[in-house]
Parts: C-alpha cells; structure tokens; sequence
C-alpha cells in the first residue's frame, strides 16, 4: 500500500505518529528507508548515502568537531489482537502505537534535527538503520561499520534510544548460551529403558535460581546484571523420553567486564550442571559510560538531571568500538519498550528535540 512522503516540517509528534504509520518489524523496513532517503535528499545542506536499508546524512561544514545522530527503524512485530498499527493520539497527548517509544520518537527528533539545523556548531551525521531489534549479524549500524566505516567518524555520538528524557550512559552487553542435556529416548512406559535429558537439565535451573546478580557501580553509575533461561526445548512426543534438552541462557552483563570475561564466568558458573554442549548463540559487548568526555559532559549539561546507567544493550557499543564516545538520550519510556501498549507522551518529544537543537546550535 502507497505511503504518504514524509513531511519533515510537521511537529515531531505528527511527524512521530507519521513514521508509526510506516509499519517497519524487523526485516520490512525499505518503504520506511525510502520515505527517509527521499525526505533527506530534498535538504540541500545534507549529503546523503544508502547502503541497504542504511540510510546516512552529512552536513559538510568544516566545523571542528561532528556529531553522530543515529536510531533504528526497525521494530518489534506489530501485535495483531489488539493491533497496534495505525498510531492513535488520545484526548490526554498520548501517543500510542509500535514503535512510538522504540524508537520512532527518537528517529523523528532526528529528521526535524536534520530539517532545521543547517548551521549547527558541530557538523552533525544522521543514521537510520535496519535490523536493531533482532540477532546482530543482521544489524545495519554494524554493515555500515563494515562497508563504510568513514560514514559513522565522529567525536560524540547520540543514541536515539528511549531513556525518558534523560542521559543513559554505556550499555550492557549481552551473551545468549545454548546450555544442552542428552538423554537415550525409551517409550515413556518404560522409562527405565532410557535417560530424561530434560530431567538432567535441573542443576542448571537450580543453578540460575540461586543465582544472585552482581551490581557492580562503572564510572559513577550502578548497573545491575542477570542471568536468566529465556526458553526451554526438549521432548519429540507426549509418550517418548527425550534425549536431548536445551536451555536457553541469557546473560546481560556489566560493562566492566569484556566479553572474554563474560564469557569465561558462564561457562565456569555451569560447568558443574552436566552440560553435554555448550553453544554460543549470539554476543555483543557492553560499552562503558565514557561521560567524562569533554563532549559527553557538555550534553549532559545540556540536557540536565542525574544521568543513568542503561539497563540494556544498544549500539553505543558499536560506536565505542569505532573510538567513538555515545550515550544514550530520547523522549521514549524505556520501561515501555516492547509493550503491546506501547506509547510515549506526545509533548515529551518535541522538548527532546528543543534540547538537542539548543546544544547544536550554541
């Protein structure tokens, strides 16, 4: 179904509500893209690149330092009872919708960024990128780093992740391990005959029961890990023992650690359970708060308050890994990421963008 183009002069919650009508869950994000690419191509002060569903734009100002603005426009699945795509504007300015809070408000703050501000301080670099929300080999903020590396250079980058309207700094990293259990299937009347690899799976969930999260306090602010099974798998039929079990651990860990080092304490933290197999399924670091950087400091000035730790990942890590300092900073309540019943307030967005254009442009 055609979409109407967007139109970058609306206030950033019309302009919010306009982007939640793209429907874009992860892997379906190209209408979204070209919508963006094309808004973005009728700037003149920008110079904008595509790589996939990556779309990235430039002000070329000679300034002497650049700022990264980047967010993903990618969402969960949209929910289908009740569904949750149109957005919908209620009598108290809320704004409901997928991707309202996640973080369609952040990437609309980021467009009226891009519209407004053609003589920031700083030269300032926008990204829109695909695949935030699923595995992160599929991630284009990383096929970006990959491809054209020179497109994210930068002093100081900007995550529009939601964060209620305060600084988060760092990110936790994230290891998901494929803890398995074999077994020897027999007809479950004969139990005997065989061995329960679901059965033999109980140490390892005694073992995330007793498990007591390390919080551990980074550059001034305190994060809090976890250790938890996210989905269990085991059984061929309601009457066959099952010869295999595997559990599905998440750990979400502090950014002191690297990732050797998270590694290193899952595997020993189970290695008395009688895992058969141990598989990593997918991991991506943490990121330090670095807000002790002159350009960190000076946005946190800016924007005022305590800043936070983020209880999460997001790719502050990939910009860390550039050499990039990155916090994170949108109007989205990140307790409401996620939620079928996603929402933000209307006004809480068009504050976040004030803030950002007031610190480019002084």
């Amino acid at each position: 179904m055609p979409h109407t183009p967007l139109d970058l002069t609306l206030d950033a919650a019309k302009l919010t509500a306009q982007l939640v009508d793209f429907p874009s869950p992860s892997g379906e994000e190209k209408a979204l893209a070209d919508a963006i690419e094309t808004a973005l191509r009728a700037l003149p002060h920008l110079t904008v690149d595509r790589f996939g569903n990556n779309v990235v734009a430039r002000t070329n100002l000679g300034r002497a330092e650049r700022v990264v603005l980047a967010g993903h426009i990618d969402t969960v699945p949209i929910a289908e009872n009740p569904p949750n795509v149109p957005s919908r504007l209620d009598e108290d300015g809320i704004l409901w919708g997928c991707g309202t809070c996640d973080m369609k408000s952040g990437v609309a703050v980021q467009l009226r960024i891009a519209q407004t501000v053609t003589e920031p301080t700083r030269d300032l670099t926008f990204v829109f990128y695909d695949n935030e929300e699923v595995a992160a080999h599929l991630n284009g903020l990383g096929h970006v780093a990959e491809a054209h590396p020179d497109w994210l250079a930068g002093d100081f980058a900007i995550l529009l992740e939601p964060t209620d309207g305060l600084v988060e700094g760092g990110c936790q990293g994230t290891l998901r391990v494929l803890l398995k259990t074999k077994g020897v299937r027999a007809h479950s009347a004969r139990a005997w005959m065989g061995s329960n690899a679901v059965h033999a799976a109980t140490p390892i969930l005694q073992k995330l029961a007793a498990y007591e999260p390390r919080k551990p306090v980074v550059e001034g602010l305190r994060f809090h890990e976890g250790l938890n099974a996210v989905r269990i798998e085991g059984g061929v039929a309601t009457n066959v023992i099952p010869d295999e079990c595997t559990v599905t651990v998440n750990f979400r860990y502090a950014p002191d650690r690297t990732e050797e080092e998270a590694l290193a304490f899952v595997r020993e933290y189970f290695a008395d359970c009688g895992v058969d197999e141990f598989v990593v399924d997918d991991h991506t670091g943490p990121a330090r708060p670095g807000l002790t950087h002159p350009a960190a400091a000076a946005f946190v000035a800016a924007v005022g308050g305590e800043p936070r730790p983020k209880f999460g990942w997001t790719d502050v890590s990939r910009f860390s890994a550039l050499g990039v300092p990155a916090v994170n900073f949108s109007p989205g309540n990140p307790l409401l990421a996620h939620k079928i019943d996603e929402r933000v307030e209307a006004a809480r967005i068009p504050e976040a963008e004030e803030t950002l254009r007031a610190w480019l442009t002084s």
